[in-house]
């Protein structure tokens, strides 16, 4: 801990609500502790680019309520390669970086395990992912703000859906992990939640017009989970004009409305906890873990545990989908 005098922070991958309040929070707590902190644009890129710049407290005023990340993000495939990764480091150690904070999902946090076994440094990783696949904790940043605006979205839709006996099939994101599909359902009253966990169980799609999805209703919205075995909402549809043609379905994918807009409450508020931690972290002398919530406690998860996807979903809440659609 007594070499730790410079921490460095960068997110990766796909953009989360809440991501800059992690930024903050991570800022403000190391500096109130007496680190340096150095900001790395555009995630891994910036380290192998040297795109590095210094942070004050006054660097992270007023972006609590910002969408997005204000250093910016970016897939970087060169950070996969051991070449790409020596030049990383080398520009860290150029830096004075001496431990790094890595906000972002599954393919950030496996870099960051990467880099860290490769050069024997302190990395800390906060959940920032919209889809909440990550394992040993309850929720990411990002998660609520994008459930959030699914529900509000399907608000909109169900004005005009109530004016048509159509079959809407409405797609977000999770290609892997079926939470935003199943919660929007249940936030929004839809009929259905079609995820990709009960793919090898049963015919989803059957299964729901089987059981005769309009009932006493004379329109239906069914949330699907992007996932490529099944096509998403357009293979549905495209399946249900060939084996149900009685049926007139209408495909919409919210896509990348999901990442923007405004963090809610809850993300702020976590954002902040799990940035905070990760500083603590450091401190307590801990590495290689990524800070996650389980009721309600923080808690170090190693990183091969997060990255694991097998969280599960809560099959209840399916059950739950299919009572209140009556």
């Amino acid at each position: 801990m007594e070499q730790i005098k410079c921490i460095g922070v960068l997110t990766s991958g796909g953009d989360a609500p809440g991501m800059n309040a992690a930024i903050r929070a991570v800022t403000r707590t190391a500096i109130y502790h007496g680190f340096t902190v150095k900001g790395i644009r555009r995630g891994y890129k910036g380290l192998i680019t040297g795109d590095i710049v210094g942070m004050e407290s006054q660097s992270v005023s007023n972006i609590i309520q910002l969408g997005g990340t204000i250093l910016k993000s970016a897939r970087c495939k060169e950070f996969c390669t051991p070449e790409g990764r020596k030049l990383a480091y080398e520009n860290m150690q150029a830096a004075g970086i001496d431990a790094l904070v890595v906000i972002g999902g599954d393919g950030s946090i496996k870099g960051a395990g990467e880099f860290a076994s490769e050069y024997n440094i302190p990395v800390v990783a906060l959940p920032g992912t919209i889809d909440n696949d990550l394992g040993g904790t309850d929720a990411t940043i990002g998660y609520d703000s994008a459930l959030n605006t699914i529900m509000e979205a399907v608000d909109k839709l169900r004005d005009t859906a109530s004016s048509h006996e159509r079959l809407f099939f409405v797609e977000v994101m999770g290609h892997t992990a079926g939470y935003l599909a199943l919660n929007g359902a249940i936030a929004s009253g839809a009929e259905a939640a079609i995820v990709p966990e009960m793919e090898t169980e049963v015919d989803q799609l059957a299964e729901l017009i089987n059981n005769g999805f309009r009932k006493s209703k004379n329109s239906a919205i069914v949330l699907v989970a992007e996932n490529p075995k099944t096509g998403g909402a357009i293979g549905l549809a495209e399946r249900v004009k060939k084996e149900f043609p009685q049926y007139d379905a209408r495909v919409t994918i919210l896509g990348h409305l999901q990442r923007g807009g405004s963090p809610t409450s809850l993300d702020r508020i976590l954002a902040s906890r799990l940035g905070e931690a990760a500083i603590e972290a450091f401190m307590e002398g801990q590495r290689n873990v990524m800070i996650g919530v389980r009721n309600s406690q923080l808690v170090y998860v190693p990183f091969s545990k997060a990255i694991r996807h097998n969280k599960g979903i809560n099959r209840t809440y399916l059950d739950l989908v299919k009572i209140l659609s009556i």
